[in-house]
């Protein structure tokens, strides 16, 4: 382990995160005047140990820059393509969206669900930033939707909704053209945390125009696996995607957990090894690829585990500890990850070298508990 009062020490792993983070696909993306590959920031939601709600905003030295009070636990933050801005979600059963200025550390809105709905935890910004797409519940129907709210001027209105084509949405996703979104419809029917559907869900990945509203293409699981759900998922440059199972039948069961999907082809299951399957424990939190996008990560974090996938081969690769790991970020390097734990820790992942580096951060980060996903990009100072 690294001793955090060594400076020789925090500058090695400045330089290190600097040489993986810089060069990042997001931060290509960015206009030539805002990229500045000195200052990459890590966001995630966490809490305290007095129960306190918090989005952290952090540097690659563990320097806080946004400490920002949430009203409740949130699960999933998302950068601004253009601007110093982040939506934190809250969790499901959702019903706040807070966007906050991470250059000033201040709460710019708060998004709250139209009436008769709640928010299921992600969204994602529209490539122009003007927008937000968030996945809803119609509390009344059950049905899922996916609402594009405004983020320009202070209203924060709903412009668009539209189906998500099923029961239950969770994270949601555009094609690397941006043309499309894709749906993880999760197919469980809740009430509060209470589940109501399991001898009948129904979890699907759909595909739909956003533009219009309308289903291009949805994949169902074969009936005897209709209760894993699909909840987390991430799409490669080359439109794979790949995603993240949680099972909902019996606890003797022995499913897989990690699937694949490309369009016009069924949905294709990928098994562990029996023992990491068993590890798994039927729950996986979060899925990212690799910079090549032919390595990808899953994480168990009921089991400890983040798994890893070839997927250029569609199986699977090896296994790194961490204890309550969930939230994953990919870096500049190939076959390299950032993974946040519910223990307060932070790694660097390199699981073709079977190899995890823990990135050491302050004290008053490192007693918080991360919650399930990380996100990681450029400053826009």
């Amino acid at each position: 382990m690294y001793n955090w009062g060594s400076t020789a020490v925090m500058e090695i792993n400045r330089r290190r995160l600097i040489q993986l983070l810089a060069g990042a696909p997001l931060l290509a993306a960015l206009p030539a005047p805002a990229q500045s590959p000195d200052e990459i920031l890590i966001a995630s939601a966490a809490d305290d140990i007095h129960g306190g709600h918090w989005l952290i905003v952090m540097t690659d030295m563990g320097e806080t820059r946004v400490r920002h009070p949430l009203p409740d636990r949130a699960h999933h933050v998302a950068a601004h393509p253009s601007e110093p801005l982040v939506a934190v979600v809250a969790r499901r059963p959702g019903y706040y969206i807070d966007l906050v200025d991470y250059r000033k550390g201040e709460l710019v809105s708060r998004i709250k669900p139209q009436p008769g709905r709640h928010f299921y935890g992600h969204a994602i910004f529209t490539s122009d930033g003007d927008a937000l797409l968030v996945t809803e519940m119609d509390i009344e129907t059950g049905q899922g939707r996916v609402t594009r709210y405004s983020v320009s001027g202070s209203g924060n209105m709903p412009i668009t909704d539209f189906p998500s084509y099923g029961v239950g949405p969770h994270e949601l996703l555009l094609t690397p053209d941006q043309s499309t979104v894709i749906v993880a419809n999760g197919g469980i029917l809740t009430d509060g945390r209470d589940k109501l559907n399991i001898e009948t869900m129904k979890p699907s990945l759909a595909y739909i125009d956003l533009a219009s509203g309308q289903l291009l293409e949805q994949r169902f699981l074969d009936p005897e696996d209709h209760q894993l759900s699909i909840r987390h998922m991430d799409v490669n440059a080359a439109g794979t995607v790949i995603l993240a199972l949680q099972y909902q039948g019996d606890e003797s069961d022995d499913k897989p957990l990690v699937a694949v999907h490309r369009r016009g082809e069924a949905i294709k299951l990928m098994p562990a090894p029996p023992a990491i399957n068993r590890e798994m424990a039927h729950y996986c939190g979060s899925a990212r690829f690799d910079r090549s996008g032919h390595v990808a990560a899953v994480s168990a974090p009921r089991g400890d585990l983040i798994t890893f996938w070839d997927i250029k081969e569609d199986r699977f690769l090896t296994s790194l500890t961490a204890s309550d790991g969930c939230g994953l970020a990919a870096t500049t390097e190939d076959g390299c990850f950032i993974a946040s734990t519910g223990r307060g820790r932070c790694y660097a992942l390199y699981p073709l070298e079977d190899y995890r580096e823990p990135l050491m951060l302050p004290p008053m980060l490192s007693d918080l508990a991360w919650d399930n996903h990380l996100a990681l990009f450029s400053s826009l100072a």
